[in-house]
């Protein structure tokens, strides 16, 4: 049973386990940028888009907890966040709370394409972060990386419509802060375990991407409130409530978890920049539910250029150590 265990651990933390995990956490991501879209289109605000994905998910992984674990076991974990409750509150506010209010601001002023696109900035905003955080990181890492922005901004570079650069700005400096902020926050999360390991404290919690989900939602709450007073955003529709509660199923709950899953069996830095970049094919996935439900035109030449490139950076992302 060790063997097997020790076996299933090893195979987690290949580089092709990981691609496969960070693309199917990109593939539910992909659901924000256009149902948020969808939603600003219809006159939802930004805060509510934003704020009720965060209470829907808490709701959900609440009720999860205690129908499949117990309340004893959920009450372990509220334990944890009060205990903690600075940490939880910091990195909940910036890689939760910032990402993810940027990001739906910026719907408001851009098509979801133009968010998901910019978005990309998070794959270069990951080696910035590792590097603050005082991990070293290959030149060819580096390389790869800036070969995978490259490709995913020409896959879109022929939407891009230069008569609307109002669109551009407004869409891009929002999501540029979000960059930064996603992993901050999951790294700081990281960081947070290897501390405890070293201290040789129990990191059963960081074991388990619902409950880093769950503590990092919770962290966030603050600012909701807060920006609840700042913004007066009056009161979301019916169909916003609908919308926000399938985004936080597909996005806040399943994508989030596999991501932090996947995250957590990254055990070398060039595997933490692995899972960070496949988040690349957030854009492709996006990309094919605009053609398929919104009428969207497939990429031309310079677009399919960009797809492989990508492809091509993630490929040799793998090979890198």
């Amino acid at each position: 049973m060790d063997r097997l265990k020790y076996r299933l651990n090893k195979f987690q933390s290949t580089p092709a386990y990981l691609l496969v995990m960070g693309l199917l956490s990109a593939a539910f991501f992909s659901a924000t940028f256009v149902v948020n879209r969808a939603i600003s289109l219809d006159g939802g605000h930004w805060y509510w888009t934003a704020s009720l994905r965060f209470f829907f998910t808490v709701l959900f992984l609440s009720l999860g907890f205690i129908f499949f674990r117990g309340f004893d076991y959920f009450k372990d974990i509220l334990k944890e966040y009060f205990q903690n409750f600075k940490f939880w509150t910091i990195a909940g506010t910036i890689g939760f709370g910032f990402f993810y209010s940027f990001l739906c601001y910026a719907a408001d002023f851009s098509p979801g394409w133009v968010v998901a696109t910019t978005w990309q900035m998070t794959i270069l905003a990951s080696l910035f972060v590792l590097a603050m955080f005082g991990k070293k990181l290959a030149k060819k890492v580096w390389f790869f990386t800036f070969i995978i922005f490259l490709g995913v901004s020409l896959v879109n570079f022929s939407h891009i419509d230069t008569n609307n650069l109002e669109a551009l700005f407004l869409g891009f400096f929002p999501v540029l802060v979000a960059a930064f902020s996603y992993p901050i926050g999951n790294q700081m999360v990281w960081e947070q375990k290897k501390k405890r390991e070293e201290k040789n404290q129990d990191t059963k919690i960081f074991k388990n991407a619902f409950i880093k989900v769950y503590l990092l939602t919770l962290g966030s709450f603050p600012l909701w409130i807060i920006l609840f007073f700042i913004t007066n955003p009056g009161m979301p529709s019916s169909g916003q409530y609908i919308n926000v509660a399938f985004v936080s199923l597909l996005s806040g709950v399943i994508a989030t978890s596999i991501f932090l899953y996947a995250r957590s069996h990254a055990n070398s830095t060039s595997k933490i920049i692995l899972v960070d970049a496949a988040q690349a094919g957030e854009v492709f996935f996006a990309l094919f539910a605009e053609v398929l439900f919104l009428g969207a035109v497939f990429p031309n030449t310079t677009g399919w250029i960009g797809l492989f490139l990508t492809l091509g950076g993630l490929y040799f992302l793998t090979k890198s150590k």
